[in-house]
């Protein structure tokens, strides 16, 4: 069997790829380094996202691991235009998920690249696997395996939040839990 964590980054500046952890989200990290401690994590793979990478730094600075940036787990990009409406067109996603807005991807399509990166995650020797991305995405990944996961799961998001998906031998999903409180 194999673990791997959803994590959401902690709490940051704002929404850029170089936005930093707020003095808040700084704290976050440290205390998701404790909790995180208990598991046995032996491979991090992350959002290239400033915020994404200093919410896992502390974890893997304790476990002397290398942190693997993948671009595929940056937040999806909802639209390049500026959408006064943005939460309402980001509800529809979650039942139309190839609703595509101008510049921007469909629900499938951020689901598709961030399912790539746990697949290809899931099949190395790691055995306990952290993944750090952004709420959207991650929302989607948990869709992917449960459809049940609608707008509203996405909302609930905390920063930083945790998932753990426990798969067996065959690299299907047995389990899916919300693991942080």
């Amino acid at each position: 069997m194999k673990s791997i964590f959803l994590i959401r980054h902690c709490q940051a500046e704002g929404q850029a790829p170089d936005a930093q952890l707020t003095t808040l989200g700084q704290e976050q990290s440290m205390y998701l380094a404790d909790f995180l401690n208990d598991f046995s994590i032996d491979y991090i793979v992350s959002s290239p996202y400033e915020r994404a990478y200093r919410t896992i730094e502390p974890l893997a600075s304790r476990r002397s691991l290398s942190i693997h940036t993948d671009i595929d787990l940056q937040e999806r990009v909802l639209s390049q235009e500026n959408l006064p409406d943005w939460l309402e067109k980001l509800r529809l996603t979650f039942d139309d998920l190839d609703l595509c807005y101008t510049g921007g991807e469909s629900s499938r399509q951020a689901m598709d690249r961030g399912i790539a990166v746990l697949d290809k995650a899931i099949r190395t020797d790691a055995k306990q696997i952290a993944v750090v991305s952004h709420g959207n995405l991650i929302s989607l990944l948990l869709k992917h395996y449960d459809e049940q996961i609608q707008f509203e799961h996405w909302q609930a998001l905390s920063n930083p939040d945790v998932y753990e998906l426990i798969f067996d031998d065959e690299y299907q999903l047995i389990r899916m839990q919300r693991t942080w409180q």
